[in-house]
């Protein structure tokens, strides 16, 4: 059986300026299965984003709880919120912000290590998840600038992984990439899925929704649509694209 690894109740954000409040979430309750590839999708100012970063723990929400796995992240503090994404999450956004000045493999140990203080053992696993996302052994020496976008990209999800958080949370991680190099990290981030990598991303773009299995449609701070597109098989991808295209259009998109 699954485990529900996110329940949110009547979770709710309100953002102020100049005196004019801004209810960006309303009332929402979700819950998120583990293993689940979970996309976010709806129009610009919708909530997406912030809808990601409160499950995360990145952001307070206004109102409302957050269960996440067991531990009620509305009731820490900054403190203890930091030490709880260190050891639950992972984070892929669209700017990759890998450090400049340390080689690929520096990067990845930098995160590995916060974990994992027995170096020997987590510079073998930064070895052995670079290569499984086709980052090389001539490449581990590089810096960030000496890649191109997808191999960036692949880093930072190896990155993002090497602490074996419950749950990935991913921004628009192909947003700023070419075509061929989206392709390379979506199929990165379905074949971490399928060997059990709880996953959360937001996105616009309808190729690289249809790699999730479960699709919500966010507008103006409500969900209003939930889509179940079952597992990804890239055999099915034209009829998975037509149901999500149908689906979108049913919510306006």
């Amino acid at each position: 059986m699954t485990m529900t690894i996110i329940k949110t109740e009547k979770l709710c954000k309100t953002f102020s300026s100049g005196g004019i409040q801004q209810h960006v979430l309303k009332n929402l309750d979700i819950s998120l299965q583990e293993g689940d590839f979970t996309i976010i999708m709806g129009s610009s100012g919708s909530g997406k984003s912030t809808l990601l970063y409160a499950m995360s723990g990145m952001d307070k929400p206004t109102l409302g709880e957050i269960d996440f796995a067991g531990k009620n992240l509305s009731r820490l503090n900054n403190d203890q919120l930091a030490i709880f994404r260190r050891n639950n999450c992972g984070f892929v956004f669209q700017q990759i912000h890998l450090l400049d000045n340390m080689s690929v493999l520096d990067n990845v140990l930098a995160s590995g290590l916060l974990g994992n203080k027995n170096r020997r053992q987590t510079i073998h696993k930064a070895k052995e998840m670079l290569m499984q996302v086709g980052i090389d052994e001539k490449a581990w020496s590089k810096f960030p600038t000496q890649l191109s976008g997808g191999e960036a990209q692949r880093v930072g999800i190896v990155r993002a992984l090497i602490n074996s958080p419950r749950i990935l949370f991913a921004d628009e991680p192909t947003g700023a990439l070419n075509s061929a190099s989206s392709d390379s990290v979506l199929d990165v981030l379905t074949d971490v899925n399928r060997k059990g990598q709880s996953i959360v991303m937001v996105t616009h773009d309808i190729k690289t929704a249809i790699r999730g299995n479960r699709i919500l449609y966010l507008r103006d701070g409500v969900i209003c649509g939930d889509l179940q597109l079952g597992g990804y098989s890239e055999q099915k991808n034209a009829e998975r694209h037509e149901e999500l295209k149908t689906f979108l259009a049913e919510m306006g998109w």
